[in-house]
């Protein structure tokens, strides 16, 4: 039996490594007059949860309000907030690429700076798991199945992903290639031609002047 498991782990340890990162907890450190940012590279139609709290770096003061923005890889605001100390955000993506999350103090005089907590979590991570295990009234066994069986579906879905791209990368370097060799062609058919006119010039020069 022990045989068996071994095997059955390292492959889904090796099928886990294909899944893009499903959540990412992140402290930064906000100097004031300074913007912060995070980017994550995510694919369309992928639920992103994200919630972050202002810590200060004096206990002394008071916690410093700080203005926060999502935007999407076209530049297109998804969430934005002024003078909070903490906050949720969340949406699914429509557009594949890099989203960013930004953060920066709200009055830039700020004499201290603050620290962020970040924690978002993308796809599988933020799913609610309680909320569908109430809803169809399944645990144990049962909730873990459906939950491995999300995470075939994203691995799958990876999977479909890159090869597709793998595809598209490939068309381009034939058509690169494609294009290169032909520049190569005319380019020496340029300089033979080239060449030629030359030593025709040269010839006719010679014997104008009877050298030859």
């Amino acid at each position: 039996m022990t045989a068996l498991l071994i095997p059955a782990l390292f492959l889904s340890l090796s099928l886990m490594s294909l899944l893009p990162p499903l959540g990412e907890a992140v402290w930064l450190n906000l100097p004031p007059s300074t913007t912060k940012c995070v980017s994550e590279e995510i694919q369309n139609n992928i639920v992103v949860l994200g919630d972050y709290n202002v810590v200060a770096n004096n206990r002394s003061y008071d916690l410093p309000g700080i203005n926060a923005k999502v935007t999407s890889p076209y530049g297109n605001s998804i969430y934005a907030e002024e003078n909070v100390t903490e906050g949720r955000f969340g949406f699914t993506t429509t557009d594949s690429g890099k989203y960013l999350v930004c953060f920066w103090m709200h009055n830039y005089h700020e004499v201290v700076g603050a620290s962020i907590n970040l924690d978002w979590k993308i796809g599988i991570a933020a799913k609610d798991w309680e909320s569908v295990a109430r809803d169809e009234k399944i645990e144990g066994v049962a909730l873990e199945l459906r939950r491995h069986e999300a995470i075939a579906k994203s691995i799958h879905a990876t999977m479909v992903r890159l090869r597709s791209r793998e595809l598209v990368m490939r068309k381009v370097s034939e058509t690169t290639n494609d294009r290169v060799s032909t520049y190569s062609i005319m380019s020496l058919m340029i300089c033979v031609v080239v060449s030629s006119l030359q030593l025709w010039n040269l010839k006719c020069y010679f014997r104008k002047k009877k050298i030859i």
